[in-house]
């Protein structure tokens, strides 16, 4: 049996292109002591992935040239020398973008299919779920009657974020590239107003939908709407910035904020924030997530693409905005 991988074979300039990946088949191997086979069934497609195929200093080491693209996926146990997994058992972990992963048992969490279709367990119940509630609860500290302003807000960070402020009595503000996701925003999923940003002018939209200011700014996209976010900032207000997917394929220099000069007459607060450092608190935010889906108060939607050999096509969808919500790329059957 032969485990087909898609490995990193140059670094990107700009955006990733067809020369950039390489294809290998190889035989699967077999766990050692303590470890598990597993079969993988999804993968997480996320913008981070961009960032980790560069060179340099990050906040997680870069994936190395002719090192099998990293992933976060979903899978079934098809070999185990582990007392803690079994063949059969569903887990999550950093599986690869690859047919078969032999991954140490520490680093994977078993999953209950039952309780959750598997793709979402890569969505709400996943590292996009984990990072919008953090990043607004712990970073954004949302108070009750506060206006939330979150950017990609159809994306798969950015739904959960304006969703989770709404659960906490604030008004939700979202903007998205066109007139079906911020139509989506808003009728299913709640949020009080949506900005196009395709077709609106957003310093203009944001002064008329946020009439006392943004106090929380939950930024995934950087560039000029950030700019635009920061010129209508409230008194004390809190600026979580999560990603910035409108410069990861940049040619030239990074573009940072030229209305940072606002946070100092707001007194406000910019601070960054990566989904790892939570990494000891993920069930709490599970369980608690876990229960708004059951009591309908938090929806997740998933984008499901297939073939593991369409990998580096569709990973592009999400610098194309083509995703409509949580992109996941399905790898085989359970």
């Amino acid at each position: 049996m032969n485990n087909r991988q898609i490995r990193l074979a140059a670094r990107p300039v700009g955006v990733p292109k067809p020369s950039d990946w390489k294809f290998i088949d190889e035989p699967v191997g077999e766990p050692a002591d303590g470890e598990v086979l597993v079969k993988v069934l999804y993968l997480s497609l996320d913008p981070a992935m961009r960032g980790w195929m560069n060179e340099g200093k990050s906040y997680i080491r870069p994936v190395a040239i002719d090192e099998v693209m990293r992933a976060g996926g979903v899978g079934v146990v098809v070999a185990s020398k582990s007392d803690r997994f079994k063949v059969g058992d569903h887990v999550v972990g950093t599986l690869n973008v690859q047919t078969h992963a032999l991954v140490p048992e520490k680093a994977l969490t078993r999953i209950d299919p039952r309780l959750a279709p598997l793709p979402v367990y890569l969505s709400v119940l996943g590292m996009p779920g984990m990072t919008a509630y953090f990043g607004l609860l712990d970073v954004g500290q949302p108070k009750e009657g506060n206006t939330v302003v979150v950017s990609g807000a159809a994306g798969a960070v950015g739904a959960v974020v304006g969703q989770i402020a709404k659960i906490k009595g604030c008004r939700v503000v979202g903007i998205a590239g066109g007139a079906d996701k911020c139509r989506y925003v808003v009728e299913e999923l709640g949020f009080d107003a949506a900005i196009d940003y395709k077709t609106d002018d957003v310093k203009k939209a944001l002064r008329a939908t946020c009439e006392k200011g943004i106090d929380v700014y939950f930024d995934n996209v950087g560039g000029d709407i950030l700019d635009a976010a920061l010129a209508h900032l409230a008194f004390k207000a809190r600026v979580v910035i999560c990603g910035a997917i409108s410069q990861y394929n940049n040619t030239t220099p990074i573009v940072g904020p030229a209305n940072y000069l606002s946070l100092l007459v707001n007194r406000a607060r910019m601070e960054g924030m990566i989904v790892f450092d939570y990494a000891d608190r993920y069930a709490e935010a599970a369980r608690e997530m876990a229960g708004w889906m059951q009591a309908g108060k938090l929806k997740s939607r998933e984008d499901v693409v297939d073939g593991l050999d369409t990998f580096p096509d569709r990973l592009l969808m999400l610098f194309k905005g083509e995703n409509q919500g949580k992109l996941v790329l399905r790898v085989a059957s359970a």
